[in-house]
């Protein structure tokens, strides 16, 4: 566990949020800070919001109550002539490359290699030179491993390798905010070991991170906190071994008792 946490004003808060869908609350009323240096495990069983809510801190979803503020500061929205309203889409551009996205599913380009995988967005995204991109890609991609494998394409890579060239991919970006959406839920199990690896070396390396996960094990290991939702709401949080072996809650027990943590 890292143990590295600061004392200063979080990270990243949300503040009351919510994102409905219709009448469905995905995401009802949730408060949470994220402070540097540490990480932070979202658990529950599936539909409970918990990638829903990760999408909000990157915009990919916006919500419909609340705030989401990094570094002090509302991201998202402004508050206009009195009225809170969605940022330009210039402004939301930049403030997202403060987060990091990892998916269940890698998305690599197949016509490029891990090396041009990662390179792509540096170059798009903030126009750096093929020279400077690429040495930042090779820096991250021998950082999960795959130093080895740069000039590989997609299909010549496990799944296991193509997570972590996914992983470098978010690194390249620098972002000061990982975000980790079951990283692990489309290997196969043999495969998983290795991806859960290099997010712990970056946790270790002081990563600040939020990871929606379904590896106890893994969170146990890992988190700073362990966050269980259910039904869009946080139902129970604390240090991985009170939340994990000794949850209060009757809904918690259950879950625990589900995928057995207890």
């Amino acid at each position: 566990m890292t143990t590295n946490l600061k004392t200063e004003t979080p990270l990243l808060q949300l503040v009351g949020v919510s994102k409905h869908f219709g009448a469905l609350k995905a995401v009802d009323d949730v408060s949470l800070d994220i402070r540097s240096g540490s990480v932070t495990c979202l658990v529950g069983p599936s539909g409970s919001g918990k990638s829903t809510l990760l999408r909000t801190v990157n915009m990919m979803e916006e919500i419909n109550e609340g705030a989401i503020l990094f570094e002090g500061k509302m991201i998202g929205h402004e508050v206009r002539n009195g009225h809170r309203v969605p940022v330009s889409k210039k402004v939301a551009r930049q403030q997202t490359l403060n987060f990091g996205m990892v998916f269940q599913h890698f998305n690599l380009f197949p016509h490029y290699t891990a090396l041009e995988n990662v390179t792509a967005a540096p170059m798009i995204v903030k126009g750096l030179r093929k020279k400077d991109a690429e040495t930042i890609g090779r820096r991250v991609l021998e950082q999960v491993g795959l130093g080895s494998r740069m000039d590989h394409y997609p299909s010549e890579l496990s799944g296991g390798q193509q997570q972590r060239v996914a992983i470098a991919r978010a690194l390249a970006m620098e972002p000061k905010v990982l975000l980790f959406d079951e990283p692990t839920s489309a290997l196969d199990p043999e495969l998983v070991a290795e991806v859960l690896a290099v997010m712990k070396g970056l946790a270790e390396q002081g990563s600040t991170m939020m990871i929606v996960t379904h590896e106890m094990r893994f969170a146990e290991d890992v988190a700073d906190e362990v966050v269980m939702m259910d039904a869009g709401r946080i139902i129970e949080r604390g240090a991985p071994q009170e939340i994990l072996h000794n949850p209060k809650t009757p809904r918690a027990k259950k879950f625990f008792a589900s995928v057995g943590a207890l």
